[in-house]
């Protein structure tokens, strides 16, 4: 089956799939024998596609995309890697002039199979190479999982369920076994991946003899392995290569799945092979090249690519000599990257170390085991975290390959192209953050098309919380290119030709369709965002239908916050939203006229639905105030704050929440604040429904913590009423309690803490006989403690100091600084 005359038949290389001893053994059989053409296991579509791959602008990972053209969504990938040994394959047809195809069941059959009446196919039938053949040796590390059932996926969205095959065959485990070998992957890198010459002249053609010969075996007692349907596939395989010894003659290569070697070996008639294929399912289906990652061909990152460390076998194969020591120096240089202490004698001492660890192990060479134990103990002193990083970046590796313009695409996705060329917005694998100032032309057009891809669920870029400043003129993104965007700019691409015509098309879309008014304030928001100026006049008229015939108080609560931020950032972006503001302040009006009696007869889950509500709502107004034809509407929102904070029928959380926007905003004083928590916290008060007012007036994120760390009066009530609380009723409140302090930070939950056991403090100087706050706390003023300050204030303010100052004596009043900084602009 190996051999290289006319009476052994063709030459059938079987492979591991992205493994680089297999990727060396091809070469080097390939150099030996140069076959007269080459096949390799892939769809035949994408014979045209081949060429491409002599591109010096081809740099794997790449990967063949394959979509149905009626339903892009479904869709398969075939990766290569440049340790894959149809890549190489390839690579040398192309270099030698020497014609290369593919010899897999068509993609137009495989995606075809995909969906049945029947519901999903197995993986073999569509014809998936990275979910089937790693169960054989064609993918490896993939196998036990895959072999077994395991739903693997495509990267595309599309998950294949179990099928009621029977128990599958690992046949790499099978051969590990009868070695004694207990790891199946071990066996495999020390019998074929860590073979190293022994500077014997010998037949590059025999490790593959060989294991054709381990398969034949395995297949005469296991049959299919448990995957019946790839008797299709090596059907199709067959009539591939007997085409193309019609035209070649037996001088061909063949690299394909040592697992399909003996299929491929047997002796079958046309008609028989054909009779598997009659009545197979049929789509019409389009094939490109794309950019893949070493992070996808890794098998924990949820692709079934069959190896866990494409990083390492990167480096295996690409490291011409001493691959431990160059290892173990790439180690060394990004732990110095990132700060750490690692040395020279370092990286001696953990080659050293890996060589002993494969010595003891009886290995030929210290593998990914010994390498990473001796990292650990050498240069991360132990500790897995440093090593954490040594995988992300290395053992798997952030790489990303790059395909060249000529291959073929859709329209969307060479708009998509030439706008990150000119934008200098470059796709990359590993995750950054994008900080943008909206001010400037170039960031403006790169949030807009940011903002038009999350529309067309092309999640390219997804806003992230910006390390400066917050305001609209500021955004932050965190940028993740996945190779499975490529399907989704497949899929938008029925919605326009360009990113723009696709975006406005699609919010077109969804603005007729939207049931819910949140859904179509929300698609406002994002039109404004992307800067969608065609598709607004419809969004506003199905916003305005939508706000006209929604009576629920709840959903207008919901819509009015992105109608808020899309008049702000629609004044960022010079764009008129005078539509959107009528619109917002009619919304604003009819919550306040609702919100009461909507605030009565909740249970606990509706009460703190309505409590986010209403913190939206109340942060809506604040951004509505003095741009919305509304007069007086933060007063009138102030007054139904007030009638919430009074009602005994409205509950708890609700009025809780009330009190404290109300005290933040400054339209009730400290005493009322005070007189307030008094009563939700009096004996007659039921245990469940005080803790909620706490909850509502000192929980969450709204630094409730810190207002009882300054005014010991609150602190006080609140101590009394918890300290007097039934033990019969404490359990039913204690939920409540913990989620509302557990959301304070440390420091101030200790801060807290330390004032309880200190105990209310004596009246001080500056405090009245009935205020027991120590000195620092309560509602008052020290004019004193403000003084102090004065001095550093004018510091950071770049003032120059005063006389009294400069006298060593203090300036008197505090509140003069902030007078000098007012004057100062």
């Amino acid at each position: 089956m190996t051999g290289r005359t006319a009476a052994t038949g063709p030459l059938l290389l079987g492979v591991r799939h992205h493994g680089p001893g297999s990727a060396r053994a091809v070469l080097a059989a390939l150099e030996a024998v140069r076959p007269g053409a080459v096949l390799v296991e892939g769809p035949p579509e994408g014979d045209a596609l081949l060429p491409l791959a002599a591109d010096p602008r081809m740099r794997p990972p790449v990967a063949l995309l394959a979509h149905a053209v009626d339903d892009p969504g479904r869709a398969a990938f075939w990766p290569l890697a440049e340790f894959s040994p149809e890549w190489v394959a390839i690579r040398w047809a192309l270099a030698n002039d020497v014609p290369v195809r593919f010899l897999d069941l068509p993609a137009a059959h495989s995606l075809a199979l995909k969906e049945t009446p029947d519901g999903p196919r197995d993986p073999a039938a569509a014809g998936d190479p990275d979910a089937r053949d790693g169960g054989g040796v064609g993918e490896g590390e993939g196998a036990a999982d895959d072999r077994n059932g395991e739903d693997t996926g495509d990267g595309n969205g599309a998950a294949y369920s179990r099928m009621p095959f029977p128990p599958a065959v690992d046949p790499i485990g099978v051969l590990a076994g009868t070695a004694g070998y207990e790891d199946p992957e071990r066996w495999w890198e020390d019998v074929v991946e860590h073979r190293a010459p022994d500077g014997t002249a010998g037949d590059p053609c025999a490790p593959f003899a060989a294991l054709a010969e381990a398969m034949t075996a395995l297949r005469e007692v296991y049959g299919d392995g448990g995957h019946p349907r790839d008797a299709v596939r090596e059907a199709y395989m067959r009539i591939r290569l007997r085409t193309a010894r019609k035209e070649f003659g037996d001088d061909i290569a063949v690299v394909c799945g040592a697992w399909h070697v003996p299929a491929l070996a047997a002796r079958t008639t046309l008609a028989a092979d054909k009779a598997l294929l009659k009545g197979l399912p049929k789509v019409r289906t389009e094939l490109t090249w794309v950019p893949w990652t070493h992070r996808r061909l890794a098998r924990h990152s949820g692709y079934g690519a069959g190896i866990d460390s494409p990083g390492w076998y990167g480096h295996l194969f690409g490291a011409a000599d001493r691959p431990i020591e160059r290892w173990m120096t790439k180690v060394a240089g990004l732990l110095r990257d990132e700060d750490r202490f690692v040395s020279t004698a370092h990286v001696i001492e953990a080659v050293r170390l890996a060589e002993t660890l494969a010595a003891m192990r009886g290995r030929p060479l210290a593998g990914l085991a010994e390498t990473t134990d001796a990292v650990r103990a050498v240069m991360c002193e132990g500790s897995d975290v440093p090593l954490a990083l040594v995988r992300d970046r290395l053992v798997v590796g952030e790489t990303l390959g790059e395909v060249p313009d000529s291959a073929p695409a859709v329209p969307l996705q060479r708009d998509l192209a030439r706008q990150q060329r000119t934008l200098r917005l470059k796709p990359e694998a590993q995750a950054r953050e994008l900080e943008l100032d909206l001010r400037k032309d170039t960031d403006a057009a790169r949030s807009r098309l940011l903002h038009r891809l999350r529309l067309l669920a092309v999640g390219w870029g997804e806003p992230a919380t910006g390390r400066g400043s917050t305001g609209t003129f500021r955004e932050s993104w965190r940028l993740s290119w996945e190779p499975e965007l490529h399907v989704r700019i497949a899929e938008a691409g029925v919605w326009g030709t360009t990113v723009l015509s696709a975006a406005t098309a699609k919010a077109e879309s969804e603005a007729v369709s939207a049931t819910v008014l949140s859904e179509v304030t929300a698609l406002a928001e994002h039109c404004l965002l992307a800067g969608l100026t065609e598709a607004l006049p419809l969004v506003m008229k199905a916003l305005a239908d939508r706000a006209a015939l929604d009576a629920d108080v709840g959903h207008l609560a919901e819509a009015l916050p992105a109608l808020a931020r899309s008049l702000r950032y629609g004044d960022v972006r010079s764009t008129d939203t005078a539509a959107l503001g009528e619109v917002a302040a009619g919304l604003a009006e009819r919550i306040c006229v609702g919100l009461p009696s909507a605030c009565t007869g909740l249970d606990a889950d509706g009460a703190d639905a309505l409590r986010r509500q209403v913190d939206g709502v109340h942060t809506a107004i604040g951004l509505l105030a003095g741009t919305v034809p509304a007069e007086g509407l933060r007063e009138r929102w102030a007054a139904v704050l007030r009638r919430l904070a009074d009602r005994d029928t409205v509950a708890g959380v609700i009025r809780g929440r009330a009190a404290r926007l109300l005290l933040d905003e400054g339209r009730l004083a400290e005493d009322d604040a005070a007189r307030l928590m008094g009563l939700a916290l009096s004996p007659g008060t039921p245990p469940p429904d005080a803790a909620a007012w706490i909850e509502g007036f000192v929980g969450g994120a709204s630094g409730g913590g810190m207002l009882l760390v300054h005014d010991e009066r609150l602190l006080g009530l609140v101590d009394t009423w918890l300290t007097g609380v039934p033990a019969d009723t404490f359990t039913d409140v204690l939920p409540l309690l913990r989620r509302t302090f557990s959301a304070y930070e440390p420091g101030v939950r200790r801060t807290l803490g330390e004032l309880v056991r200190r105990g209310p403090a004596p009246a001080g100087p500056h405090h009245g006989a009935t205020d027991p706050a120590a000195p620092g706390f309560g509602p008052g003023l020290d004019g004193a403690r403000a003084d102090a300050v004065t001095p550093v204030l004018r510091l950071l303010l770049g003032l120059t100091p005063g006389p009294a100052a400069r006298n060593g004596t203090r300036d008197g009043d505090g509140a003069a600084a902030l007078q000098e900084r007012e004057a100062a602009g």
